[in-house]
């Protein structure tokens, strides 16, 4: 896996280095591509219902929609809360879902010197749900922010009344092998513009085999134009900006989970694990863990040819798993 991910890094780096020889990367594309979670949330609607929540961390950029009780979605990295956007959409119905962006990804705006490793995003987070006036929450998370899940329902059990995790980070892969290339380009400051900018101004790229699409989405039209534009404009197109990437990257480096495991055992809150089980990233042998770890686990389904990024892809089936956890009736 870390080979595979060496390979690629090599691949792109020397593909970005010939664009930017011949004078410039390509532009933004005209190409429009069709959603595989077609009935989504479109990006101009999704900003306009952004809001702001002021905090001592900072602005914490948040969507909320629908009513009753709440439900918190963690998005997974370097996404931001948009990944969410056809879950947010049907499941309002059912809950008060709100969907923030962490501390250096997405559009939060992070205070001047705040860290922003996985433990202080789940005290941004419980900063957000007391602005919020949202004692506890029903917990929907991918990839670092199952991370910080974790670290949320051990920590905050009272804050979280059910919890759906899809792949990824526990104890034994936090952070996964395939992860420490990217975190030794952020140490150097390249991260950036070795990946993130080459794949904004080239969305195809960003799609294939050397690409975000080809190594976490399902499917080779994801992500489309419109999401690789909403995920990674805030990150690239200034300085304060890539920094705060680099930040959060660098915050995967010491493993967030070390020693969690007898807290899991203990916890009693319901919680459920959907695994896509093409994942490179996160071991399937990880959902077992989760599965006979969480003290209160209501067990694994498991969804053959889905990567690291399926829950944007298949927005119906977190649905689906989300009111069988929460006790509604499907619609």
């Amino acid at each position: 896996m870390h080979n595979s991910w060496m390979l690629r890094r090599r691949e792109l780096l020397g593909l970005a280095a010939g664009m930017a020889a011949a004078g410039a990367l390509p532009g933004c594309l005209s190409r429009s591509t069709r959603e595989s979670n077609a009935g989504t949330l479109d990006a101009r609607t999704f900003t306009a219902e952004r809001r702001f929540l002021k905090t001592r961390f900072g602005r914490i950029a948040y969507v909320e929609r629908g009513s009753g009780p709440a439900a918190l979605f963690l998005h997974g990295f370097p996404l931001n809360s948009f990944q969410w956007r056809g879950a947010l959409e049907r499941l309002s119905p059912d809950r008060r879902c709100v969907a923030p962006d962490f501390m250096g990804l997405g559009y939060t705006e992070v205070a001047d010197g705040q860290d922003v490793s996985p433990a202080s995003q789940v005290e941004m987070l419980v900063a957000l749900l007391e602005g919020l006036s949202l004692p506890s929450v029903d917990v929907v998370a991918n990839d670092s922010g199952g991370a910080v899940a974790q670290l949320l329902v051990t920590r905050h059990p009272e804050r979280v009344r059910t919890l759906l995790l899809t792949n990824c980070d526990v104890e034994s892969e936090c952070p996964p092998p395939a992860v420490l290339p990217v975190i030794d380009m952020a140490r150097d400051g390249t991260y950036v513009d070795a990946w993130l900018t080459p794949w904004l101004a080239d969305k195809p790229l960003a799609r294939s085999e050397v690409g975000i699409g080809g190594m976490t989405y399902s499917h080779p039209s994801q992500p489309t134009d419109e999401a690789i534009e909403y995920y990674f404009a805030p990150l690239v197109r200034s300085p304060r900006g890539k920094a705060w990437v680099h930040a959060y990257t660098l915050g995967l480096e010491k493993n967030a989970l070390a020693g969690i495991e007898p807290a899991l055992k203990r916890c009693r809150v319901p919680a459920r694990i959907v695994w896509g089980m093409a994942d490179t990233i996160f071991s399937p042998s990880s959902a077992d863990y989760l599965d006979r770890t969480l003290g209160n686990s209501r067990g694994v389904r498991r969804v053959e040819g889905a990567k690291l990024f399926f829950p944007e892809e298949y927005p119906d089936l977190i649905a689906e798993e989300a009111r069988r956890l929460w006790g509604v009736a499907s619609r």
